[in-house]
């Protein structure tokens, strides 16, 4: 509340959204209060954990990086953060120092999702000189990020969809479609569509396109799965699907274009 009271002045504000922290949640139809935190799934929540998180980290990383020896990167997304140094030796440094500011401010880092990694264009050079083999990679906001390479063999950043969050994604669409097994098809139809396009405007990113063509392909799989089940002829044929996959639903397409055509300005 302390750090709400930097911004907002007006006490009746502030009082509000002090009940909203005591109002408790209802865990199996029994109300329970809440001693700590924001409650779990609560509209306010995110909101105010970003608050938090803006004066806990935020702030304190950009007045860390003063003492950095080389370049840092900090990128957050709610409780998500990823960094980026040019020093080994300051990242080590951090790790420590960042894990003792959290303490501070009743946090702590996540054991299993806390990674020190090489990685960026000198990362396999690096990987080849003390023999741990290619970079690793890491998962950011559904993303896996890769150290790939060009055609010509320069460095290259690759966004790959994550294969954890493409198996939970085919996990819903599936249970999905049990629900509506004796729908209509033009109304599975419309819904699927939807699913895989607003599959494509977040994952269409630039060389994506091939999990965006087996997401697509593994939707159709299901799709087909679905309506054997309900036809009474069998199962139904890839030709029929086929036909039916052209008209409902949108083909892989790469929406975002590269950064330096979205930045480039053009007068």
């Amino acid at each position: 509340m302390r750090f709400v009271e930097h911004r907002i002045a007006d006490r009746r504000i502030v009082r509000l959204i002090q009940k909203w922290l005591k109002a408790g949640v209802l865990e199996d139809g029994e109300r329970k209060d809440t001693e700590e935190g924001t409650p779990q799934g609560g509209v306010v929540s995110p909101l105010l954990a970003n608050i938090y998180l803006h004066h806990v980290f935020d702030l304190w990383a950009q007045h860390w990086r003063r003492q950095a020896n080389g370049d840092v990167i900090v990128v957050r997304y709610a409780d998500d953060i990823v960094m980026g140094f040019q020093k080994e030796a300051d990242a080590r440094r951090f790790r420590v120092d960042v894990a003792e500011r959290f303490a501070k401010f009743g946090l702590e880092l996540s054991p299993e999702k806390t990674r020190l990694l090489s990685f960026g264009r000198r990362a396999a050079a690096r990987g080849r000189r003390s023999g741990r083999g290619k970079p690793e990679t890491f998962d950011f906001l559904g993303f896996t990020h890769v150290c790939g390479k060009t055609p010509d063999g320069k460095f290259q950043l690759l966004r790959l969809t994550s294969r954890k969050r493409m198996r939970r994604k085919l996990s819903e669409v599936k249970a999905e479609l049990r629900r509506r097994l004796h729908r209509p098809v033009p109304e599975v139809g419309k819904w699927l569509r939807s699913v895989i396009q607003g599959h494509i405007n977040y994952y269409g990113v630039p060389l994506n396109l091939a999990a965006l063509k087996n997401f697509r392909y593994q939707v159709i799989r299901r799709w087909r799965r679905s309506m054997s089940r309900r036809s009474q002829k069998g199962r139904v044929t890839w030709a029929r699907v086929s036909r039916l996959a052209s008209l409902w639903l949108p083909p892989a397409r790469i929406t975002h274009p590269n950064p330096s055509e979205r930045l480039c300005l053009t007068t």
